[in-house]
């Protein structure tokens, strides 16, 4: 299984990738060893993602993705069910 995601990162931009393991990935990204561009603007979070059967796929959705204006992308991210479950738990435990 292989994932395209879509970072948030520290100075508010997006970064598009794949992998085969988003922690991992994510985990990579937030100590600088992920790629150039995301090491001077961490911390970083998956704000999307999707799930792809095979690497061919998921590079050709990466590369889609990358073609899309920011306002697209912003458009994407904001019907995530990614930040519906991290607003969930954000709001709950704001509410605790």
């Amino acid at each position: 299984m292989w994932f395209v995601y879509i970072l948030r990162c520290r100075d508010n931009s997006l970064y598009t990738g794949i992998t085969t393991d988003l922690d991992k990935r994510l985990a990579r990204h937030n100590t600088g060893q992920g790629a150039k561009y995301t090491a001077s603007r961490i911390p970083v979070k998956i704000v999307y993602y999707e799930e792809h059967p095979d690497k061919s796929s998921a590079i050709a959705r990466e590369h889609s993705l990358k073609g899309l204006t920011k306002a697209k992308k912003e458009e994407l991210v904001a019907s995530s069910l990614v930040n519906k479950i991290d607003f969930l738990y954000y709001s709950k435990e704001k509410i605790s």
